[in-house]
């Protein structure tokens, strides 16, 4: 069928299709992005922080919200289930500054109170990094301690004396995780003034 449309207006037309096809196309993208994002990080639903640390006490219970059950289903990473323990995460050190794999750090002070916690490094996609060392974590059962119960940790690529955490600087990112059992934060008591240790940034390469 021939084109009825005047010759004026074809211009017109087409430009009208291209707007629509740039919209729609920057509509898909966004759409599909921000899907990703929602589950690769997922909304704070329930966000339980202490100082630089934080918890989705939900997590692992039938209150779960849906972006951490897509997010787990889509890594298959397990979280601990409704009273068997509690993870915290900490992605920045004390002052603010994003956690670097190229950077020593000094965990000090105290973790909540728990039956046993650990201590592992993460890379950004919260997957345990491969280390040097021996191990790849440290327990609250194997820790040398002060008189007064707070410890010092050095996270590092390379061995340190006392409590070393193995880290990785070819890790892409870094986050430590930090696994409470048997807490009585997992019932939501507790919470207030729970000590829990400070990030400090040591020598960079």
């Amino acid at each position: 069928m021939p084109d009825r449309l005047p010759a004026i207006l074809r211009p017109r037309r087409r430009t009208f299709a291209l707007n629509l096809a740039l919209v729609l196309a920057i509509a898909v993208s966004v759409g599909f992005l921000s899907a990703y994002f929602a589950v690769e990080r997922g909304p704070a639903f329930g966000t339980l922080n202490l100082g630089v640390w934080e918890a989705r006490p939900s997590q692992g219970t039938r209150e779960a919200d849906p972006y951490s059950a897509a997010t787990h289903a889509r890594t298959g990473r397990v979280p601990l289930a409704d009273g068997e323990g509690l993870v915290f995460l900490a992605r920045t050190d004390s002052s603010g500054a994003l956690l670097s794999p190229a950077c020593d750090y000094v965990i000090a002070g105290q973790a909540a109170p728990a039956r046993l916690w650990t201590l592992v490094p993460l890379d950004a996609g919260l997957h345990l990094v491969e280390t040097q060392g021996p191990r790849t974590s440290l327990d609250s059962r194997h820790l040398l301690r002060r008189p007064d119960g707070e410890f010092i940790v050095t996270a590092a690529a390379r061995a340190r004396p006392g409590n070393w955490l193995p880290t990785s600087a070819d890790a892409n990112g870094l986050v430590f995780a930090l696994r409470l059992y048997d807490t009585p934060l997992t019932t939501g008591t507790g919470v207030a003034n729970v000590p829990m240790p400070s990030i400090f940034r040591g020598d960079c390469r």
